[in-house]
């Protein structure tokens, strides 16, 4: 049963990527729109389909296996596709919580941010979502009034890790906002393992539903921190060191 579970999901996914990278917006909404009428519910389509299918889009394209076209109109597809979904999403009670989600200015980090964003709504969060474009002083002035418990920051690339670090020591120096974690998710972070840490974040998380579940954790029950590239640079010139 649960093997039948898996080749429907895996020829779900396999209809929406042939779709998306052909553009054609109608298939993959007849696509999403069956398997909403099958009995999957949006937030699952949202976790199992729409996500699994934006990382792909973005491994494909890192690796020059479709071009930048193909790139955007799936990106975009994925956008209208998710504003339709967003509504079906189901509204659990408020749990007096916010998050702030900013993101790269990439049209794929915009979307995977949105998605981030509508989950945690969806789970009775009070969001606000920032996309990509505002100013680091812009978004360190709007914490300040909004106060919220999480600033996720999604999808940057390695070009821009200095710069979040910087954005992160910013907010440690005010110390404004003590009580606040800074979570990372996606774009370089999802394969420098470590890089997160380096950064000065509390907080990393590889999906969007994994996002939603760490922000409510408690501290003592949170995954142990992975190695840090700086660790494993002095552990392995510690081990040199005791070989010479």
């Amino acid at each position: 049963m649960e093997s039948e579970a898996k080749m429907i999901k895996d020829h779900i996914l396999e209809r929406y990527l042939k779709a998306l990278l052909s553009g054609d917006r109608m298939q993959c909404r007849t696509v999403i729109e069956e398997t909403l009428q099958s009995g999957v519910p949006a937030h699952k389509v949202y976790i199992d389909i729409i996500w699994p299918i934006m990382v792909e889009i973005d491994k494909l394209y890192r690796q020059d296996r479709i071009d930048s076209a193909q790139e955007a109109f799936a990106s975009r597809i994925n956008r209208t596709i998710v504003n339709q979904l967003q509504n079906k999403l189901p509204r659990r009670p408020g749990k007096n919580k916010r998050v702030v989600v900013v993101t790269a200015r990439t049209e794929q980090a915009e979307l995977g941010g949105q998605m981030i964003n509508d989950l945690f709504e969806s789970d009775g969060w009070e969001t606000r979502f920032l996309g990509g474009s505002v100013s680091h002083d812009d978004i360190l002035s709007f914490i300040h009034g909004y106060a919220p418990d999480i600033l996720l920051l999604y999808g940057f690339n390695g070009q821009d890790a200095p710069t979040v670090r910087m954005l992160i020591d910013s907010i440690r120096n005010v110390n404004a906002f003590p009580q606040m974690r800074i979570m990372l998710s996606g774009g370089v972070f999802s394969r420098a393992e470590g890089l997160w840490e380096e950064v000065g974040a509390d907080l990393y998380a590889d999906t969007a539903a994994e996002a939603v579940m760490m922000a409510q954790m408690p501290a003592e029950q949170l995954p142990k921190p992975l190695r840090t590239i700086k660790q494993r640079y002095y552990e392995e010139e510690h081990q040199e060191s005791l070989a010479r």
